[in-house]
């Protein structure tokens, strides 16, 4: 994609991000409110006109909804209208968390809708996978696994995600992984989902403003390009 269109794209700020951690002093994301601030401003430069904020939701880092809206409704107020900001979670499937969105899962979901990030660990895939997606498909979820190409266990079961496809889950891959930020086997198993017709949604997962940034827009040259 040439540097012209690039620009058409990043003035029309068609890009959405539904994968970030931008809410200061909620989980391992921006640690500063003047950072949260810097992210947002970075991802509206680099073309994305909206952007999910999604704390963790595991065993080191508590969510609370209620905690989660108030500070994204303060962010949105600070940033000055250049970005609109969503409430989203970064949801680990452990047994309690998949319990508790059973229950609530507006709570969850982004915008309290259909959609749900959800986050394997690099140590296990929860047992009967096949029927907690249906439990979660019975109370309107739709989940969405992040960052698949970044799991040690799903980088060798494609396979499996391909069945979790068939069954009408979502795939979201790290914008950095193109562009072989998490390593080499990230980028692989990036390329082969994309090759495989199973990536759904490319988000920055941001972190930061240094390492693990907001802009999604050299990622959106290169899959273009690709």
């Amino acid at each position: 994609m040439n540097s012209e269109a690039s620009s058409q794209v990043r003035g029309k700020k068609e890009l959405v991000d539904i994968h970030s951690h931008i809410l200061a002093g909620l989980d391992d994301g921006a640690r500063s409110w003047d950072e949260s601030l810097a992210m947002v401003k970075m991802a509206a430069e680099a073309g994305t006109s909206d952007m999910v904020a999604s704390p963790h939701a595991n065993d080191r880092y508590a969510y609370d909804v209620e905690t989660v809206q108030a500070k994204v409704a303060e962010l949105q107020e600070a940033c000055g209208g250049v970005m609109r900001i969503h409430r989203g979670c970064d949801f680990h499937m452990s047994y309690g968390n998949i319990q508790e969105a059973l229950r609530k899962p507006a709570r969850y979901t982004i915008n309290g809708g259909r959609y749900l990030l959800i986050e394997f660990s690099d140590m296990a895939i929860p047992p009967h996978m096949g029927a907690i997606l249906e439990q979660m498909f019975g109370v309107g979820i739709t989940p969405i696994v992040t960052h698949p190409e970044r799991n040690l266990i799903l980088q060798k079961k494609l396979a499996m995600l391909a069945e979790w496809v068939d069954r009408d889950c979502l795939v979201q891959v790290t914008a950095g992984s193109f562009l072989g930020r998490f390593g080499k086997a990230a980028a692989r198993a990036a390329d082969e989902l994309m090759r495989g017709n199973l990536v759904h949604v490319v988000a920055s997962d941001a972190h930061d403003t240094r390492y693990r940034t907001p802009a999604l827009d050299v990622a959106y040259e290169h899959i273009v390009k690709q």
